[in-house]
């Protein structure tokens, strides 16, 4: 939002190149992310075969922060003070 003119300035979609590397991984790991459903991933164009995806970057960062904050939860953490989980 622009606080000077009141108005609202949505977030832009960005390519896949773009949104993988904000992530830290492969491009075609995103992209099968995207098939998956992961959230922040929206396909352009009518195609069966093959769809152009475009993503915004803070849905995948909260998809992201989501999924990992629930497998921290059910899992408990490893201390190696403890010795072996095993």
């Amino acid at each position: 939002m622009n606080a000077a003119r009141g108005t609202f300035s949505p977030e832009r979609f960005v390519c896949a190149e773009e949104a993988a590397s904000f992530l830290g991984v492969n491009r075609r790991f995103l992209l099968a992310l995207a098939r998956k459903g992961i959230a922040g991933a929206y396909p352009i164009g009518t195609g069966d075969f093959r769809k152009t995806w475009v993503f915004k970057l803070s849905e995948l960062a909260a998809a992201i922060d989501h999924r990992h904050s629930r497998f921290s939860q059910d899992k408990p953490r490893y201390d190696p003070d403890q010795g072996s989980p095993r």
